[in-house]
């Protein structure tokens, strides 16, 4: 990993509402419906994969002046001019952060301990994403818990966009709002629903600055 500190910011504390997707079909769902912050995640991809679905992903943020993150595929987002990378810890390890970073990208990192976002906040990324807060059929990872989320995000608010991911739907967003972060990461909450425009603009309501 080559370290590099001081990530190009994303002009607000506030990022919202930030829907996570698996395609860029959805990317050109949630737009047009006024979400401003997503993030393409598609696994498994092989490089010309990669660099397709980034170059149309980016295409399309630019065209709806959405704050467009990759999840993982560093190399292909800094060859179509992203306007972010997201990494797990695991893909800190891999990435060149100053190439990323000589770039313009910002840079978001997910964290799911103290341990982690200590590491996290050392680089001074874009933002800083605490998780798993509630339980999630998304993906494997470790529960943080309202308990932690609020006791972490009182010691970062003030030095980092933060977003609180992981089981957030209806119920149990006023929890999370409650701690102060800016932004909430949501994926089968939207994409599972059984009418995503209405998800979403529930969700855009509740989250409007």
């Amino acid at each position: 990993m080559t370290v590099a500190a001081g990530f190009a910011g994303c002009g607000t504390c506030h990022l919202g509402l930030y829907p996570v997707v698996d395609s860029v079909d959805w990317l050109e769902k949630l737009l047009p419906l006024g979400v401003r912050t997503i993030q393409l995640r598609v696994k498994d991809c092989s490089e010309s994969e990669a660099n397709d679905v980034t170059r149309r992903a980016v295409r399309i943020g630019r065209r709806y002046g959405a704050r467009m993150f990759i999840n993982d595929y560093w190399p292909a987002a800094v060859r179509h001019g992203a306007y972010g990378v997201h990494l797990g810890q695991e893909d800190l390890d891999g990435a060149d952060l100053a190439q990323i970073k000589n770039a313009g990208l910002r840079l978001g990192i997910s964290t799911h301990s103290e341990s982690e976002w200590r590491r996290a906040a050392a680089l001074q990324p874009s933002y800083i994403a605490l998780g798993t807060v509630f339980p999630t059929t998304t993906k494997p990872a470790t529960v943080i818990g309202v308990e932690k989320l609020n006791r972490w995000a009182k010691v970062l608010q003030k030095k980092f966009p933060l977003v609180a991911i992981g089981g957030i739907k209806r119920h149990n967003l006023h929890q999370v709002l409650a701690s102060g972060v800016g932004s909430v990461a949501v994926a089968s909450a939207i994409t599972g629903a059984e009418d995503y425009r209405e998800e979403a603009a529930w969700f855009l309501e509740k989250l409007r600055r």
